[in-house]
Parts: C-alpha cells; structure tokens; sequence
C-alpha cells in the first residue's frame, strides 16, 4: 500500500510542476508534503485522515485544467484505491 502513497505523492509533484495559478500550486505542494510524510514516516493515514486528502484533491481538481487536471485526477484515483484497503476500526 505505501506504492499507492508514493504514486499519489508523485502524480501530485507532477500537478505542482504544471500548475500555472501559484495559489494553486500552494495548495497541491501541501497535499505533495503529507504525502512525502506518509511515504518516508512510520505512519499512514487513517480513514480520517484520507477522508480529508480525498476532499482536498476534490476541491483541487475542481480548480485545475490541462495536465495539472489530468496529474491531480490520477492522484485522486490512485488516493481512493488506497482508502479503500484501509481497515475500519
């Protein structure tokens, strides 16, 4: 599963390098540097928490267009694919 949070991480670094809206690009970083955490920490996120991410990257994807679009839908995908194999409390 810590494959998923590298790929999420990754197509999100991808979005930041194409965004043309700095705002935009702020509020992907964020997302990029949760992420980082998750892949070189000792903890992955909870439902909770990737409640929160997927929201966010909901919310992203709303505001962007082209390949930064494309990069932060690829994410999207990749970050519910992974909240899925999370188990319940």
């Amino acid at each position: 599963m810590a494959q998923e949070l590298t790929q999420v991480r990754d197509d999100l670094e991808k979005a930041a390098k194409t965004a043309d809206d700095d705002g935009l690009r702020e509020d992907i970083r964020e997302h990029v540097d949760a992420f980082e955490d998750y892949t070189i920490g000792d903890h992955e996120p909870d439902h909770a928490l990737m409640d929160e991410h997927l929201n966010g990257l909901r919310q992203l994807s709303e505001r962007a267009t082209g390949d930064t679009g494309q990069h932060i839908d690829s994410a999207l995908e990749t970050a519910e694919e992974y909240r899925e194999g999370i188990d319940q409390a």
